[in-house]
Parts: C-alpha cells; sequence; structure tokens
C-alpha cells in the first residue's frame, strides 16, 4: 500500500477550510507543511528522553499529510516511532496508509540505538561483513552510497517504518562522496543507485524516490560540492526510459537561506542559467524544502515589522514561527515545506497558517528586496 491520488485528496477534503494548503504534485496531494523527525547531535542522551510520536499524531489530526524521515536520525529510533504511531493510526482506522506521504532516505550509516559500544565494530559486523560494502566504500566512517548498502538500508527503513512501500525514497547527501570520487566517478556511482531504485520501484518497495542535500543545489558551479539537477534528470532517463520515478529533490529553504529562489546556478542545455527552483520546475521535479525553521536558529532576533506585514497583512498570526512557516509555505515552486517539533501545542500553532491565505507573489517578492 502507498498513497493515491483518490484518498490524498480524500484526506484534504477533511481540511476544506483550510487556504492554500494542499497542493497537487504527481497526482498526489501534498499538505503545504510536512513533519520532519531531525535532531541535531544524535549522541545527546536528551535527544532519546522524548519521542515524536504525540507531536506527529496531532500533525496528522492536524491536516498534515506529508511525513519525513530517515534511517540514521536518532539511530533509526526517528524511524521506528513513526513506525509505531502509523501502525497505531492504522489499526484504529483513524487514517489510511493510501492518505498519507511517507519519505525515508538512505546513504548515512544508522548504527542503533542503544550506540554500540564500538562504532567502528558495528560497521564491520553490520556492514563490510555482510558485504554491503568495503572499507574504502564509506567516507568519514559515516557515509555509505554502494547499491547493496542501499538496498538492505531501504528493507530496514520499511521493516522500522512498518510499512511496505515508500512514497519518496531519498538518496541521502550524496555530496558527501563528491570530492572523493571525482565528477566523473561520482556520476557513474549515480547511474547505479538510479539503476537500483529503478529496480526497487518494480519489486513495490518505492513509488518514487529523488535526492536530498543540503547546499549541493545551490553551491556556484564552480564548487566541489555542486550537483547540476539536469545531469541527475539525464541520468534516470538513460537507467529508467521516459516513465522513469526520479521525481523528487530535497534542499534548506528557509527565510534566511533562499538561495533556491534567487542565485541562477544551475546551467541547463539551452545555456541558460536558472535558480534551483526554476530548473526543478522545467524538468517537473517536486522540490521539498527542509529546514525551515533553520533548527530555530531563526529567532535569535525578532523580525522586522515589514516582514510580518507582507506575510500577514492581517496581523492574525502570533509569532514569528509562523511568520516563518508562512514564508515557505507562501513559496512558489516548493510542494511542501518540512519542519519538526516534540510538541503537540507547538504543532496545532503552527497550523495557524492554514487558516490564512498564501502571501501574494507581490508582497513575497518584496521581502527580497528589502534583505538587499
Amino acid at each position: 500500500m502507498y498513497a493515491t491520488t483518490e484518498a490524498t485528496y480524500d484526506f484534504a477534503k477533511k481540511f476544506s477550510h483550510y487556504k492554500d494548503f494542499y497542493l497537487k504534485h504527481n497526482d498526489l496531494y501534498f499538505s503545504k507543511l510536512g513533519f520532519g523527525t531531525f535532531k541535531k547531535e544524535p549522541y545527546k542522551e536528551e535527544n532519546y528522553t522524548f519521542d515524536y510520536k504525540d507531536a506527529l499524531k496531532s500533525a496528522i489530526r492536524g491536516g498534515i499529510n506529508v511525513i519525513d524521515t530517515a534511517i540514521n536520525y536518532r539511530y533509526q529510533q526517528s524511524e521506528r516511532e513513526v513506525g509505531e504511531l502509523l501502525g497505531e493510526l492504522f489499526a484504529s482506522g483513524e487514517v489510511e496508509r493510501e492518505e498519507l506521504i511517507v519519505c525515508s532516505k538512505g546513504g548515512f550509516i544508522p548504527l542503533d540505538f542503544p550506540f554500540p559500544k564500538n562504532p567502528y565494530e558495528w560497521i564491520e559486523d553490520n556492514i563490510i561483513k555482510k558485504d554491503y560494502a568495503r572499507a574504502d566504500d564509506i567516507e568519514l566512517d559515516q557515509h555509505c552510497m554502494t547499491p547493496k548498502f542501499l538496498k538492505a538500508s531501504l528493507e530496514k527503513s520499511l521493516e522500522n517504518l512498518q510499512i511496505r512501500c515508500l512514497d519518496i525514497y531519498f538518496l541521502h547527501n550524496p555530496e558527501t562522496q563528491l570530492q572523493k570520487l571525482g565528477t566523473k566517478r561520482f556520476l557513474k556511482k549515480i547511474e547505479e543507485i538510479f539503476a537500483l531504485f529503478e529496480a526497487l520501484v518494480a519489486e513495490g518497495k518505492m513509488r518514487s524516490y529523488g535526492v536530498a542535500v543540503w547546499n549541493a543545489f545551490t553551491y556556484d558551479e564552480n564548487n566541489s560540492e555542486h550537483i547540476n539537477i539536469e545531469s541527475l534528470c539525464d541520468i534516470a532517463l538513460k537507467v529508467g526510459g521516459e516513465h522513469h520515478h526520479f521525481k523528487y529533490i530535497q534542499l534548506p529553504f528557509n527565510i534566511a537561506k533562499t538561495e533556491g529562489y534567487r542565485v541562477k546556478n544551475q546551467k541547463m542545455k539551452d545555456g541558460c542559467y536558472y535558480t534551483l527552483l526554476d530548473a526543478a520546475r522545467k524538468l517537473t521535479l517536486g522540490v521539498i524544502g527542509s529546514s525551515s525553521l533553520l533548527a530555530m536558529n531563526l529567532f535569535k532576533s525578532s523580525f522586522k515589522p515589514e516582514v510580518g506585514y507582507l506575510l500577514d497583512k492581517d496581523m492574525r498570526l502570533a509569532s514569528d514561527i509562523e511568520l516563518a512557516l508562512q514564508f515557505v509555505r507562501s513559496t512558489k515552486g516548493i510542494i511542501t515545506s518540512l519542519f519538526s517539533s516534540k510538541a503537540s501545542e507547538h504543532v496545532r500553532s503552527n497550523l495557524n497558517i492554514a487558516n490564512i491565505n498564501a502571501a501574494p507573489a507581490s508582497r513575497y517578492d518584496l521581502l527580497y528586496r528589502l534583505s538587499k
């Protein structure tokens, strides 16, 4: 089972009083906010004294149907908590699997919780001895993207999430190995991975796939970690044909990190340079924005009053957090923007933005003039 057009549409109809909060892409209806499960510094004990289950339940009950995680988040605990909560909701009939768009990622070595006493032994026992990869396939003791490792990671993610099929599976931060491999070998590796992902789509273990990065899509083309998204589409076309399943990309986008909207760094075959969002639109790739609140680092000082007016002229939003989410929700070209919270009350307050319209393009663009 997986997300379907009809079920995601029916989910959206339950919240017909919301304004501009659902968007159709690739025949699925996405909530404009998605629930993320990333937490910095996973080795900190405090990251295991809470779980995301109550907050995620509030998100789903509040109209969010996009859930994003990764096998390495909190050493597999984030995936497991999502799986436990979804299992409860599916069993009770409160929500159907087909209503939710569930995404995960593979590429980083997940380790496990409780944290192994010797992580190098864990890597030896769980990756190298199982012939998923050789030692020299692993970069910085943390990243691996051999096809065998990624296949095993996907299957473990499905087990953790207690589902049979992911709606979107992302190759996670492949730029980690770009400098080591060099562009030619890197693109060859991507070809192997996309061929694997097409096979896994055929097996029914994922519906589509994508690439999730940090700065790789927005760096200048001369940067050693720059990735050109048209080259990824060319590889997908080569291995999967016209009906390939490379459908999504993910990158950070927030009110302080707007390069994807304003920097023309993606060169296309016509010889012109485009912003990441414009290039993705031309290539029909769905863009998912991550780090919408920049791990709360956006709020070290208050937003200017003009920001509040441009995003919410009737002053209905109560906090800078809501304004920051209103900003990403209003960005043309992003289908959903992820935020993370462990508190149900914060999720509910964040969803206040669903009760007002997105900021119109004329006011949204004025924000960029103010920042100059």
